[in-house]
């Protein structure tokens, strides 16, 4: 009966036929016992129907004849896990390939002034000696003697500051920060970098406190600044009055030098981010501010760094970039980026790095000329 019954059960006319003979019960413990087909007992007296009485019972609910089915179920009728009433979230999350960086201010000392390196890195003092050629004269006699020449020597001297910032790195670290697509070594080291860097350019604009070691904006002996017509950025102030007070700018440089500067002579012209768009003013002739210095300082160049906005209001400077063979300014380090010897503990390493600075030397300061509040 058990073959018979599972041969059957794929055979539509031999199945109508062993219904009709009454072999249902015979079959349904068969389909239990050998093929793991079970009758769930809650559904009811369960029975086998011919294939005519089961479509006539679905299909046909007018038939006087139609059978009460119940349900045969070839599934387990109660679940093993818990119900489902979802699927985790994570599964829908998305990670963007790219990794972002936050956005740090530009460091722009280096071009406006140039870079040099003064000493390395065990020095502590630097010397700039200088030279001032004297001299008189007296009218001329065979037997007159009055009259001499000679020369003045002086050494200014800057102190520099040496700084340095550690990263460290440990295993799990490194391997969990790769897991999510990040290199976290490259990025330790770009940090590392980076937070040197940003002092470095801080220490060109506003050099060290306590040490001999001046910047850019408040070096002491900088002449002082003259004042604008007007705020540079106000509707009302027009592009001929930003050009005349940037030409004023250019004849306090010829009081400050003695009319050593010329209009050719290479210059910089550094302001704020926030001023630079002054210049794009037009004048009535629809000449804007850029226009006319290009014009009439040929060898004028532009660059901005976000320390012009200062406390004191915005400051505009005017810098020659060299007088007689020699620059006016440099932003000047002893070392920079020195990678010291790196440390391997049990699971982590770490690694110091250091620079110095002498802030920025000002070899003539009569090539800086400022305005302040423009």
């Amino acid at each position: 009966m058990r073959n018979v019954a599972i041969q059957q059960a794929f055979d539509m006319v031999a199945y109508d036929a062993a219904i009709r003979a009454g072999h249902g019960p015979a079959y349904l413990q068969a389909f239990e016992q050998h093929a793991g087909i079970v009758w769930e007992p809650r559904c009811g007296n369960v029975q086998l129907l011919t294939s005519d009485a089961a479509r006539l019972a679905r299909y046909d609910t007018s038939q006087p004849h139609r059978v009460d089915v119940q349900p045969i179920m070839d599934a387990q009728p109660e679940l093993v896990f818990t119900q489902n009433a979802g699927f985790p979230s994570f599964f829908f999350n998305w990670v963007d390939p790219r990794v972002i960086k936050a956005l740090v201010t530009p460091m722009n000392a280096a071009k406006i002034l140039g870079e040099t390196k003064k000493g390395d890195w065990i020095t502590t003092v630097a010397y700039f000696p200088t030279v001032e050629h004297t001299g008189e004269t007296v009218a001329y006699g065979d037997y007159e003697s009055g009259g001499s020449s000679g020369v003045n020597a002086n050494f200014p001297q800057r102190q520099s500051f040496h700084y340095q910032t550690w990263m460290q790195l440990g295993e799990k670290e490194i391997a969990r920060a790769q897991a999510a697509s990040i290199d976290w070594a490259a990025e330790t080291t770009a940090a590392k970098i980076l937070t040197l860097m940003k002092f470095q350019n801080r220490s060109y604009f506003f050099g060290i406190d306590g040490l001999q070691c001046y910047g850019l904006l408040n070096d002491p002996n900088l002449y002082a600044p003259i004042a604008p017509t007007a705020a540079w950025n106000l509707t009302g102030t027009t592009a001929d009055s930003i050009y005349e007070d940037i030409r004023r700018l250019y004849v306090q440089l010829q009081f400050q030098s003695n009319g050593t500067v010329t209009m050719e002579s290479p210059m910089v012209l550094a302001m704020s981010n926030t001023i630079m768009p002054a210049l794009n003013k037009i004048s009535t002739f629809g000449w804007s501010v850029k226009t006319q210095l290009a014009s009439n300082f040929p060898n004028l160049r532009f660059e901005t760094a976000v320390e012009y906005d200062t406390a004191s209001g915005q400051l505009v400077q005017l810098i020659v970039d060299s007088i007689d063979g020699v620059e006016t300014a440099t932003a000047a380090y002893t070392e920079k980026l020195r990678s010291h010897a790196v440390e391997t503990y049990s699971s982590y390493w770490r690694q110091k790095m250091s620079q110095g600075t002498f802030g920025t030397v000002i070899f003539r300061y009569v090539g800086i000329a400022q305005m302040l509040g423009v």
